[in-house]
């Protein structure tokens, strides 16, 4: 399940997944649907966390310090628990949390705060993005009040300049960062695979990662052969509309997004068009042929 995937794989369409934290899972379904998973993490979680800083985190919680707090998604939530259960402090965390505002941004930091024990007080609605967040914040004051956010691996500037516009008084913290991979030889040949159409499929299920691919793209001096192979041969796949976004302002528009912003709909609704196309284009070979 990596670069070593032949070419056109026994005839089973060749998907290639910039995922890196699930990419076993994801490459798991690919071919429980009859693909030739391609994985290539395009994004690397780099740890952002100071000891120190954590502790004081912890003593803001456990005095009320922050009324407010809004996790993103659920590797921050797994991450802070993580750190104190370290420090000793996993049941105080548990009772801080309780008795203040939690929201979620969607199912996975909904999912892992709920097996802490601490159910969300609220939490966004399809597809979780800033905007949905924005609008499970409208029902309640923030004005003056300590809001903490735990950002994912990069600023939500939307989200963040929205509360500060609501006067809250923020504070926003990160637990990782987005970075390029280690390695990056990796992406530079998925790139050139996609320009010589060698790939049937791409699938986003971050905007960072098509953000990557494009600049590995760029240092290539291959970006415009990478659109034009996005836009007109190889089928892209985008989990939801922040992954659309991303992708259309490079001028590619996505050809499969699923009704639920999740991998497993994903896959699918991707493996659904690409079983579509392939038929089709093996019956237009057919009927060509003498």
């Amino acid at each position: 399940m990596d670069l070593l995937v032949p070419v056109k794989s026994s005839g089973r369409p060749v998907v290639a997944l910039l995922e890196a934290r699930m990419k076993g899972e994801l490459a798991r379904l690919v071919e429980k649907h009859g693909g030739a998973p391609l994985c290539v993490p395009a994004v690397r979680e780099a740890p952002r966390i100071e000891p120190e800083a954590v502790r004081e985190l912890l003593d803001e919680l456990s005095a009320g310090r922050h009324e407010v707090v809004i996790f993103m998604t659920g590797v921050a939530v797994s991450l802070l628990f993580e750190l104190a259960q370290e420090l000793g402090r996993h049941a105080e965390l548990v009772t801080s949390l309780r008795n203040i505002t939690t929201v979620c941004r969607g199912p996975k930091p909904t999912a892992a705060l709920r097996g802490f024990g601490v159910p969300p007080t609220l939490s966004a609605r399809e597809p979780f993005t800033a905007a949905e967040l924005i609008d499970a914040l409208s029902e309640i004051e923030i004005s003056g009040r300590g809001v903490l956010l735990f950002n994912y691996g990069e600023r939500s500037e939307t989200l963040s300049e929205t509360l500060l516009a609501r006067r809250a008084d923020l504070k926003e913290f990160w637990l990782y960062q987005w970075q390029f991979p280690t390695d990056s030889e990796p992406l530079e040949r998925l790139v050139r695979r996609i320009v010589e159409r060698s790939v049937d499929a791409l699938a986003i299920t971050c905007q960072i990662q098509f953000r990557h691919l494009y600049q590995i793209a760029e240092r290539l001096d291959l970006g415009r052969e990478l659109v034009d192979a996005l836009r007109k041969d190889v089928v892209v796949a985008a989990v939801g509309p922040t992954c659309r976004a991303i992708i259309e302002v490079h001028g590619v528009t996505p050809h499969v997004m699923p009704e639920h912003p999740k991998m497993g709909p994903l896959v699918m609704a991707l493996m659904r068009y690409l079983d579509t196309k392939l038929g089709n284009e093996r019956r237009a070979s057919a009927v060509v042929r003498p």
